[in-house]
């Protein structure tokens, strides 16, 4: 997606590996199934974690590209300010925060 310009994508697949990822530490630890929460933060505090303020506002910016059926002008504003710059940042913070 980022070699292709698709920016929104971008931060649409760092957003859903967040929250797979969380959603399975939180199905590991309780033996159920994880809530059908899409915020990050919540979810991390669901988990139990403290996450930095850098990780913090990580999430916060991830969250916001759960895209589940948006209207057109509301994909169009979060992708208007996208760049490769911030998808190659968005992508290794998002590796990171995943360790």
């Amino acid at each position: 997606m980022l070699h292709s310009g698709r920016y929104l994508y971008v931060f649409f697949c760092c957003q859903q590996a967040s929250e797979k990822m969380l959603k399975a530490v939180i199905a590991e630890r309780s033996g159920e199934c994880p809530p059908r929460w899409h915020n990050l933060l919540r979810l991390v505090e669901h988990v139990g974690l403290v996450p930095n303020q850098q990780q913090t506002i990580l999430l916060e910016n991830l969250s916001r590209f759960y895209i589940q059926s948006r209207y057109p002008e509301e994909i169009e504003a979060l992708s208007s300010d996208l760049d490769r710059q911030r998808c190659e940042q968005a992508i290794n913070q998002t590796q990171e925060l995943l360790k």
